[in-house]
């Protein structure tokens, strides 16, 4: 099958991006492994009229949404592969034998969070434990925080959480604090108290956390528990490609999405930036847009409507071949 183009990634920025394609009459499959990485929690905030809706909920309306775009099409299954054949389309493998054909990419494959080792913790993630402070500190505003995590950027990730927790507690999970003494004194110069033990179990029933066992068996009593231990950008589609990507490890984009490869775009939190759902969707919006705005002037997939000519390859064209003006010469 062939399609102006196909986006990986069924998230807030890959359905965003589909829908907008699907406004400008291109053809989209839309690849999802339905392995979002806020599908554990019970709601998300910040979108504009859906504040504290279920993620999954706006996902699954998302899709309702696009169903009435009949050039949208959707495949569930994991992209493994990715080539340019001899003409420079794409061509994604989903699962171990499909092939689909894009004319255009769009990569929307998020990002992957490195968990802690706790009894209890899938129990209590997404309600009462969280990974982002921004999206999700609003509601530990007066409470006792945890944050397990020991990296250099722990320091920073804690005194953040100081405009809304009441107290907080780093647990390092038997890891020394790194960072140097800086860190610690930082630390401990706004009263954040540092543990370098191992938390062993999340005490309390899913939406009453009530408190983190220490293997110690100390109890630190805790309304919120925040984890900042590593996430990984999933490149392996942009790498086989080629895409140049950021120190940070994420991928170098332009304003509108655009890659460092012609023709494949990229959108959400696998691109720079905050990795927030209103983010995700407006980064979407972009690159579906301008995904479908770089295919003006050239033939879409067969099934698709003739695009609109390239006003400025014409114009571009027109100015190659003017007959430039004579110039009178002094006798």
């Amino acid at each position: 099958m062939i399609y102006d183009m196909v986006i990986v990634g069924g998230g807030p920025a890959g359905l965003s991006a589909a829908m907008w394609a699907a406004r400008y009459r291109r053809s989209v499959l839309v690849v999802d492994d339905a392995e979002q990485r806020n599908r554990w929690a019970d709601i998300s905030h910040g979108l504009l009229t859906r504040d504290a809706a279920d993620p999954l909920q706006l996902l699954r309306e998302a899709r309702e949404e696009l169903r009435r775009y009949p050039t949208v099409a959707f495949r569930e299954g994991n992209a493994t592969q990715v080539r340019r054949d001899t003409r420079g389309r794409f061509v994604v493998r989903v699962g171990d034998e499909e092939e689909v054909i894009g004319l255009r990419l769009i990569l929307a494959t998020g990002v992957v969070d490195r968990f802690p080792v706790i009894e209890g913790f899938f129990e209590h993630y997404g309600a009462s434990v969280f990974h982002c402070a921004t999206c999700d500190g609003y509601e530990a505003r007066g409470h006792s925080v945890v944050i397990l995590g020991w990296g250099e950027h722990v320091a920073a990730f804690a005194i953040g959480l100081l405009e809304w927790a009441r107290t907080i507690t780093v647990v390092t999970e038997g890891h020394p604090l790194e960072g140097g003494p800086g860190h610690r004194t930082l630390l401990t110069g706004h009263g954040i108290r540092v543990i370098e033990g191992d938390a062993s179990a999340l005490l309390g029933r899913r939406g009453s956390l009530q408190g983190v066992r220490l293997s110690s068996g100390d109890v630190i009593d805790a309304g919120y528990v925040f984890f900042s231990i590593a996430h990984h950008p999933r490149l392996s589609l942009a790498k086989q490609l080629g895409c140049e990507v950021s120190d940070e490890g994420c991928l170098i984009v332009d304003r509108d999405g655009r890659t460092s490869i012609d023709g494949c775009f990229a959108a959400g939190d696998v691109t720079p930036g905050f990795q927030l759902v209103p983010v995700a969707v407006g980064k979407g919006a972009a690159a579906g847009v301008a995904a479908a705005m770089s295919l003006r002037g050239e033939r879409g997939a067969s099934a698709s409507p003739t695009p609109a000519p390239d006003p400025e390859a014409e114009l571009a064209q027109m100015r190659r071949h003017q007959t430039p003006p004579r110039l009178r010469m002094p006798r």
